[in-house]
């Protein structure tokens, strides 16, 4: 670790069968009509709202900014810890002034629910598309927190998406962010020259090893829904919730997917290649061994693009930079003041005539209740990501494989490499599937 300590981008900010045990003891269906007072917005033409996972983010970020719009009415929530559970229907209640917040520990039971136009899916990483692939199929419209667990769960994503019609919107925030909505309009056109080299720095992974003890899991937990396809294994306690599975390959991807969504998605946002991606892929990584925890905490990799453009993604402080014939711009720490050399680079105007990025300064939520509205693509849809994501993905099959890989990105398949090939699909624990 050479010292340094993990962060999360948060610090760094600062099954039940039946209906009664899925609900605690709240209305099934609530006509968004009978809801409580939501500001000066009509109830027809309020969007209705499940929200299914609502541990720190799944509150502090997404149910709390839906709530900041009126145009928005949160109905049902849902989580697998009960005490979660409470602290947000308490959370809407307490908003709208009533108690008419149903409350379910299976998910499956909010998209049952005829009169929820949309849910906003913020689970650990395994449970994002099946969750959202459900809702689809059942008419909603999702935001889903980020990242997918594989390559070939993503593509599934994308066509069902396209095969329903719905609006989808992977859920990050850097795109309405200034500092990298800003950078990347400038290399977009053209303001550094030609790019040849992309820098992204993500933060390391966990300093320990993670507790592999099995230990009694607690009596409002929900355990078994918890790990859902995910293989069985004991559960481990605060290593292993609330945040720490992301150390877990069987729940994430470590830092280079966390992290990675964010940043990864700014490279190929600035660099033009967000409908497609790198065409080589060499990674090196220390892994976390000797517990749980298993994902890279330091790494190394090396991407090449088809037109030869270099990326080259490290652990270290999360930042930015795009070099290329004529200067470059960057930032060091994220939303971090942007640095340019020129240093007038900095003030150069974008005519009306040029390039302007698709964003929405109030960020994902306020984007996604729109884009339901006009049924227009979101800022940051389930393409885009998933060429994001697979980065990386592969990233990590290269880390752990030891080897350089060539990639395909149009058939998303490595060339002449069944190994690597296996790695970008997992099996799933039964009764669950895609």
């Amino acid at each position: 670790m050479n010292g340094r300590a993990f962060i999360t981008r948060r610090r760094f900010m600062k099954k039940t069968a039946g209906l009664a045990a899925g609900a605690l003891s709240f209305p099934y269906v609530v006509t968004s009509s009978a809801l409580g007072k939501a500001g000066s917005v009509a109830a027809s033409n309020r969007i209705t709202l499940g929200f299914i996972g609502v541990g720190s983010h799944g509150i502090g970020m997404n149910l709390r900014s839906f709530l900041g719009n009126n145009d928005a009415q949160a109905v049902a929530v849902c989580d697998v810890d009960i005490n979660n559970l409470k602290k947000a229907r308490d959370i809407v209640n307490q908003k709208y002034g009533n108690q008419d917040c149903a409350t379910y520990r299976d998910w499956r039971e909010v998209i049952a629910r005829d009169d929820i136009d949309a849910v906003m899916v913020s689970t650990p990483d395994h449970w994002h598309v099946p969750i959202s692939l459900a809702a689809l199929r059942a008419g909603k419209d999702v935001e889903c927190e980020k990242p997918t667990l594989t390559v070939r769960e993503g593509r599934i994503l994308v066509e069902t998406v396209e095969r329903y019609g719905r609006v989808f919107q992977w859920s990050t925030e850097d795109r309405s962010v200034y500092e990298y909505h800003r950078m990347c309009e400038l290399v977009r056109n053209g303001r550094i020259g030609k790019v040849h080299t992309i820098r992204v720095e993500l933060p390391s992974g966990p300093g320990n090893p993670g507790n592999a003890k099995p230990m009694p899991v607690p009596e409002s937990l929900d355990y078994d829904m918890w790990l859902g396809p995910a293989p069985l294994r004991p559960y481990t306690g605060r290593e292993q919730l609330p945040y720490q599975w992301r150390w877990v390959m069987d729940y994430s991807g470590g830092q280079l997917a966390d992290w990675g969504a964010h940043l990864l998605d700014g490279a190929q946002w600035g660099n033009n290649t967000e409908h497609t991606g790198p065409v080589e892929v060499e990674g090196k990584g220390v892994f976390c061994t000797g517990g749980l925890y298993d994902t890279a905490k330091e790494y190394r990799i090396k991407y090449t693009y088809a037109d030869g453009v270099k990326m080259i993604v490290k652990s270290g402080n999360p930042s930015l930079r795009f070099e290329g014939s004529d200067g470059w711009i960057g930032n060091v720490g994220w939303r971090s003041p942007l640095q340019a050399e020129p240093k007038s680079i900095l003030d150069s105007k974008i005519g009306p005539d040029e390039i302007h990025l698709y964003t929405c300064k109030a960020g994902e939520q306020r984007n996604f209740l729109d884009c339901v509205k006009s049924r227009k693509d979101c800022y940051f849809p389930p393409e885009i990501g998933q060429r994001c994501f697979t980065i990386a993905h592969i990233g990590n099959i290269s880390m752990l494989l030891g080897r350089k890989l060539r990639w395909n990105p149009e058939k998303e398949q490595f060339i002449n490499d069944v190994q690597a090939d296996r790695m970008l699909s997992r099996s799933m624990r039964s009764p669950w599937h895609l």
